[in-house]
């Protein structure tokens, strides 16, 4: 058998950089399962490493994708029970791939009730918002998000005020976005009124930036030095400056957490986000088939973009 994957072997513009390569399957390790991939997202954290921003934690080549879906088509040991079982195959090769090879203990099985195109993105965007609520709480808090029509941000939003925030408000950048934000009761700020986004830094307890940038600077100046600024992103492309030693600065990526979660925590981390994406409205998709996966990374740098681009598989 073969796999088709998108390598990359040196770091730049992942339209230019990344590569489809094709090779036979090796065997199966021992403590692995392989999944036959149906659908990947095209995510910022699947984008923004192959242009090497963190190319200090990437050993070339690899193959792009962070996230998606499958059906395990094999298996070794003790773990013929997934065999055809819907997967994530998360944390170990890369997803973008039609094959991927993951260890059997942290493949998260797909609940019956939850689609392949929900499941696909049910890691990189979800879990993140979650952990971050778990870790800096929303309840009693004036809550603000920026790039609040991302995935991540709208997550975030959402689950904050099913926390308990007093209020939360969204910074977009594309009008697009505000009567969504609206009508799941977030408070929307255009990102260019920059006296209300002051206003708003006055009266927020808790910032979720994933921007960066002067944005950033911004609302750390205005902010009260009792509050909570936690980064979890740079979108801007631009880091910002902390010019006082309050309010505190949190840094959150999910690989820092990852490393001291068992296998049982990890399981359980996926039971948690199931119950809330049950019940949690979510951007619509746009299926673009694996071979045009060009046009899908196209769609994802599209200014005002409303769907979630999926390749399929």
């Amino acid at each position: 058998m073969y796999n088709t994957a998108l390598v990359y072997r040196s770091f730049g513009e992942p339209q230019t950089i990344l590569q489809a390569e094709t090779t036979a399957l090796a065997p199966l390790p021992a403590g692995q399962v392989r999944v036959k991939m149906r659908f990947a997202p095209v995510n910022a954290s699947d984008v923004i490493p192959v242009t090497g921003a963190y190319s200090h934690r990437i050993t070339l080549p690899a193959v792009a994708g962070y996230e998606g879906v499958g059906v395990v088509t094999e298996t070794s040991g003790s773990d013929a029970h997934l065999l055809g079982k819907r997967v994530l195959p998360l944390r170990g090769q890369g997803t973008w791939q039609q094959y991927v090879d993951c260890p059997a203990e942290l493949v998260v099985p797909v609940p019956d009730d939850i689609d392949d195109t929900l499941a696909a993105r049910a890691y990189i965007n979800p879990l993140a918002a979650q952990m971050m609520l778990e870790r800096y709480p929303a309840h009693g808090q004036h809550v603000l998000v920026t790039a609040a029509g991302s995935d991540c941000a709208g997550y975030l939003a959402q689950w904050a005020r099913g926390q308990g925030a007093k209020s939360v408000t969204g910074i977009y950048r594309s009008a697009i976005h505000a009567s969504r934000l609206a009508a799941c009761g977030v408070i929307p700020l255009a990102d260019t009124d920059s006296t209300a986004i002051k206003r708003a830094a006055e009266k927020a307890s808790v910032i979720y930036d994933a921007t960066g940038g002067t944005l950033a600077e911004t609302l750390l100046q205005s902010m009260p030095k009792t509050g909570q600024f936690i980064s979890y992103g740079l979108l801007s492309g631009q880091p910002f400056s902390i010019r006082q030693r309050l309010p505190a600065v949190h840094w959150f990526h999910v690989r820092n957490y990852l490393d001291a979660m068992t296998a049982d925590s990890w399981q359980q981390a996926f039971c948690t986000l199931w119950q809330r994406l049950r019940i949690t409205p979510v951007s619509e998709v746009t299926l673009t088939d694996f071979q045009q996966w060009r046009q899908a990374i196209t769609l994802y740098q599209t200014p005002g973009r409303i769907a979630k681009p999926l390749l399929s598989f």
